[in-house]
């Protein structure tokens, strides 16, 4: 797919690098929390590690599932398979059903990856990070990729939508992972009105609180709706965001920021 002359990877390489690039400065300019464990060497650790564990993501999902979603939205689209192609829905009202929906399941992924206990053991590895900054929106293991790109997939073909949605849908959660991710102050009156329709970095940042009642909240990526909807949403932590715990319970010490002990963290007992 092309589109602009650029393929399909190029496109969601130069928006990475440019969100990437933004949200880094972002940060350095004004941080909303200055933690020791963001500081020094720990936090150059951390950084490597956690992109090291995207770069090898990233190819593992070329050689699983090198199709990725927008190649399957493609294919579905040669075939004329999905609900929108069936019904004659016109393109734009089905880009926009299609990113709505999208959104809806990645939340639904995200909420079962916390309740069954399998899939919690390969998502725990993003919960670890005892940093919370850009980085982190970056670090799921391999294998959680994977099973994440076979359910979009599936509710791809399900749906049948514009390759274009569902290449600015990725675009856009990769984006806004990283947005929710950061280590960035907002004022106050600008998060209070923004998460009503996005996740802020203070809304996600409680969900990776070490305190399960919060972790086992604010599930969302892009739309805060769905937490709303659910009541799954928390405002604030417990201990306000300079008292709380990042993390997990158990893993309090330097463990999390080596590559190793992350990528095999899945398979060693809860």
């Amino acid at each position: 797919m092309q589109l602009w002359g650029l393929s399909e990877p190029l496109i969601r390489l130069l928006a990475f690098a440019a969100i990437f690039m933004s949200m880094a400065a972002f940060e350095l300019l004004s941080p909303r929390l200055e933690r020791d464990e963001m500081l020094g060497a720990l936090k150059a650790r951390r950084w490597f590690t956690n992109l090291s564990i995207l770069l090898l993501s990233s190819l593992a999902l070329r050689v699983i599932f090198p199709l990725a979603a927008v190649g399957t939205a493609l294919w579905a689209a040669e075939r004329g398979y999905g609900l929108f192609p069936l019904l004659d829905i016109p393109p734009w009202i089905a880009g926009i059903l299609a990113f709505v929906i999208l959104d809806f399941a990645v939340w639904l992924e995200h909420v079962v990856s916390h309740k069954i206990p399998l899939l919690w053991r390969i998502h725990r590895m993003h919960h670890a990070d005892t940093g919370f900054d850009l980085t982190t929106a970056l670090r799921f293991h391999p294998l959680e990729i994977v099973l994440s790109m076979f359910w979009k997939a599936l509710i791809i073909l399900c749906l049948g939508p514009p390759a274009v949605a569902v290449l600015i849908f990725e675009i856009v959660l990769n984006g806004t992972a990283m947005f929710n991710h950061s280590n960035a102050r907002l004022p106050i009156g600008l998060d209070r009105w923004l998460r009503r329709v996005l996740v802020t970095p203070d809304m996600h940042r409680v969900h990776h609180s070490s305190y399960k009642a919060e972790t086992n909240s604010n599930y969302g990526f892009n739309f805060p709706f769905w937490d709303y909807l659910f009541r799954t949403y928390c405002a604030q932590p417990e201990r306000g965001h300079h008292g709380m715990e990042i993390g997990l319970e158990h893993y309090r010490d330097s463990k999390p920021t080596r590559l190793g002990w992350s990528l095999l963290l899945p398979f060693k007992k809860l």
